[in-house]
């Protein structure tokens, strides 16, 4: 894995965007959860900024995140349904699309998406790593996403395999 250095000259903020499905915001420290404990989160929200009225674009995955990455309403993205046939990430987004990664890309940042991907596969146009994102560590394919025990993650477009002997896949 490439750490990235970031001069102390940089005028530009860190970003790092956080989401999280089926996260309530009462589950967070922040915001006056007790039994459970987030000190890390905790931390960032206090020295961050903290969006408190952030809704999600659709009702299931791909479409939430489609909307997400390309910023758009949901009558209006690409992707308006999790597709589950599609091999190995979901319906791709178009390769001419207009991402955060991208925009972030032209803004002078490295980016990286860490987590669920499900808007294509390093083989088609969905590809992060062709959507603006340097890294990419994680699934492409929302429903292996499901597995705590995964057999493997992508790192770019190289299959990264774990040892979850006792993983299974639960699609």
């Amino acid at each position: 894995m490439t750490i990235i250095e970031v001069s102390a000259q940089t005028t530009q903020p860190n970003v790092i965007y956080i989401l999280c499905d089926d996260l309530g915001c009462g589950e967070v420290g922040y915001n006056g959860q007790k039994l459970i404990h987030t000190p890390e989160l905790d931390l960032l929200a206090d020295k961050g900024m903290r969006f408190t009225n952030h809704y999600c674009g659709n009702s299931v995955c791909a479409p939430s995140r489609a909307s997400l990455m390309m910023g758009q309403h949901p009558g209006h993205a690409y992707i308006r349904a999790n597709s589950p046939r599609y091999p190995d990430g979901q319906t791709p987004i178009p390769a001419d699309a207009e991402t955060i990664g991208k925009l972030m890309k032209r803004a002078g940042y490295s980016t990286a998406c860490i987590g669920k991907w499900g808007l294509g596969g390093f083989h088609n146009t969905g590809n992060p790593n062709k959507q603006g994102f340097d890294l990419f560590y994680g699934y492409t394919d929302q429903r292996k996403a499901h597995n705590y025990y995964p057999e493997y993650l992508w790192l770019n477009g190289e299959k990264q395999f774990l040892d979850n002997a006792d993983g299974q896949e639960n699609d």
